[in-house]
């Protein structure tokens, strides 16, 4: 059932094309162990954290300035028993103006309760959206997982 996708929003002063591009600035919020690219319809990227998590990402909607959406194409999480747990999930950015400043709810679309990953990634979730992404929209700097 879709309440049950993970999701979190933050509101940013910022205007949506800055959410929009720092969004699609991966490297520079979620992880510097990067590889591919992720600015437009079709693009595809691998991120990897160490040997625990290595995930591949297309982009398969891209509406400027208002929604980008990653399919999961391949992942492989060394930390649960099913390793292609996040699989032909979905990753969504959705922004918004709201009085002056822009909101960005995200949702992992596939990552509910029922998955074993469910707790550590909604906390890495948290950290990624909450800190590191708010911190690049408003501070100029994120904290992504630093090359390794």
């Amino acid at each position: 059932m879709k309440e049950q996708d993970y999701t979190v929003s933050i509101t940013v002063n910022a205007t949506p094309q800055e959410a929009f591009k720092s969004i699609n600035s991966v490297s520079k919020w979620w992880t510097e162990n990067l590889e591919g690219s992720s600015q437009k319809l079709d693009d595809e990227f691998t991120v990897r954290f160490g040997d625990v998590h290595v995930s591949t990402q297309k982009l398969v909607e891209v509406i400027p300035d208002k929604k980008v959406v990653w399919l999961v194409t391949d992942s492989k999480l060394n930390f649960v028993k099913d390793k292609h747990e996040w699989t032909d999930t979905k990753i969504s950015f959705e922004i918004a103006e709201k009085g002056g400043k822009t909101q960005i709810n995200f949702t992992h679309i596939g990552l509910v309760p029922q998955v074993e990953c469910y707790s550590g990634c909604t906390n890495a979730w948290g950290q990624y959206i909450k800190g590191s992404l708010f911190k690049l929209l408003t501070e100029g700097k994120g904290t992504p997982t630093l090359k390794n």
